[in-house]
């Protein structure tokens, strides 16, 4: 148990760019100015060990794919070496497949763990891989001492599956001192800088190129925007395994832009900006457009439905390219109604304050160093109860009474024995690797089974098929 001194945190997280990279990069350069030691364990690649570089935080190289597989016991073992190593007070796992290797098989050598899923596994799951990453998340639950969620709609997702634990609502913040309210010259300097037009009509998609952010969809739309608005350019900046696919189609009017670590020129430059994902936990992106001053049209999913309120955008169901082009020309089109969102989407930004985020997240860090639990807020506590009486009426397994006041941070409640019959009762996974707790990485760390092969017995879930939680595709 840490006592009132500076703490040592190790921050893991795969995938190594993007949002989540962004994210880590701010916590580990807030928590570096408490005075914490601070370091991370990533892949190579990516930016977020240049990011570490920038803050003056320590990184290690954690040889870990982005999808669960074969080799997923290894790369436990390598992160067991890793905290070993480091000694943290804390371990703060980010991302669907740092929490699969952190939690296998239970908290990394017993130093207390923070999970926070930045969007839950299931959710770019099919299939019997759904089933499996449900119960795994309800069953590796309890092997953390914090579940924190980006936003309310992340949060509500968990209990509505049926997972039970520690939750903390810890919301995603923009840095509004770097992304601020972009007039009519501040567009005109963005373009020129950019080489763009200065008055065509601009949309613009922020994002890595995946199935998750579907800019399938949007390009699919781009024809019956252009179809009413001829003028009308759209900027997809981002890099991904769609890219190639994407760039194929030959959409007239579509520009694509690799992947840039400061967006604020296109955002500027953007007469709306568009987020068609299909699923998200609360995208950075969409916060960084509303202190721009951006209208925003997305997808009506939780985490974006959550920003983009009324009178900020449109909301338009996943998959729908029909929709998402009308509510593009509608805004493309009549530039006045974007304007007016845009201004409202600026005002909007000051309950997202990045500073807030990070005090929010120290505290869960620190009162979890000491084996405690911060007290929860009136908000925290209504949308509990609220998700709760929800998920009930629909019969879902979620928590109840003293385990529904700890997500907000009332306290570690106790936890039941099992969930859905256990991770190994799904679609015949074996579900912990070699016989169970305890039995998968022994005292002297020397492995997992017998063989070092994997979970299962027929490496269903996460085995020898490399198949594992996510279709190919982790949801973080």
């Amino acid at each position: 148990m840490a006592d009132a001194g500076p703490l040592r945190v190790l921050h893991v997280s795969q995938p190594n760019a993007g949002g989540v990279a962004v994210y880590v990069g701010q916590a580990v350069a807030d928590q570096r100015r408490r005075g914490w030691e601070v370091a991370v364990a990533c892949p190579s690649g990516g930016d977020l060990a240049a990011r570490c570089a920038a803050a003056g935080v320590p990184w290690f190289n954690w040889d870990a794919h982005r999808a669960p597989g074969p080799a997923t016991p290894l790369e436990a073992l390598r992160l067991r070496r890793l905290v070993r190593g480091f000694e943290p007070d804390v371990v703060h796992l980010h991302s669907s497949k740092a929490g699969l290797a952190g939690r296998l098989p239970g908290r990394p050598c017993g130093v207390p763990t923070i999970f926070q899923p930045h969007g839950w596994s299931w959710l770019a799951a099919t299939g019997r891989q759904d089933v499996v990453s449900r119960i795994w998340e309800r069953r590796a639950a309890r092997r953390a001492d914090a579940l924190v969620c980006v936003g309310e709609g992340e949060l509500r997702e968990g209990m509505r599956a049926g997972v039970r634990g520690p939750f903390r609502l810890v919301r995603n913040g923009v840095d509004r001192r770097r992304f601020g309210p972009a007039d009519a010259p501040a567009r005109l300097a963005a373009r020129t800088r950019l080489g763009l037009p200065a008055a065509a009509p601009l949309a613009v998609c922020v994002g890595r190129l995946t199935r998750q952010k579907a800019q399938d969809v949007l390009v699919a739309a781009w024809p019956e925007v252009t179809a009413r608005c001829p003028s009308a350019r759209l900027a997809i900046i981002g890099d991904g395994e769609d890219r190639d696919a994407l760039r194929r189609r030959g959409v007239p009017g579509v520009r694509f832009v690799e992947a840039v670590q400061d967006p604020r020129d296109w955002l500027a430059a953007a007469n709306v900006v568009v987020l068609p994902s299909r699923w998200e936990g609360l995208p950075l992106t969409a916060l960084e457009a509303l202190a721009t001053g951006r209208s925003l049209v997305g997808t009506d999913i939780p985490g974006i439905a959550e920003v983009v309120r009324p009178g900020l955008g449109a909301l338009v169901p996943v998959d729908d390219p029909g929709a998402l082009a009308d509510a593009m020309a509608a805004r493309l089109l009549f530039p006045g109604v974007a304007e007016r969102e845009g201004r409202a989407a600026a005002e909007a930004a000051a309950a997202y304050d990045i500073a807030e985020t990070m005090a929010r997240l120290a505290a869960v860090t620190r009162e979890i160093a000491r084996g405690g639990s911060p007290l929860p807020d009136g908000a925290s506590r209504e949308l509990a109860e609220a998700t709760t009486a929800e998920a009930q009426l629909l019969g879902a397994d979620v928590l109840a009474g003293s385990e529904v006041l700890a997500m907000s941070g009332a306290g570690r409640a106790g936890l039941p024995g099992g969930t859905g019959g256990g991770f190994a009762g799904a679609a015949g996974a074996a579900g912990e690797a070699g016989a169970g707790d305890g039995a998968a990485l022994d005292a002297d760390g020397s492995g997992f089974d017998a063989d070092g092969s994997g979970f299962g017995a027929d490496g269903a879930g996460f085995g020898a098929d490399g198949g594992g939680v996510e279709a190919g595709e982790p949801a973080g």
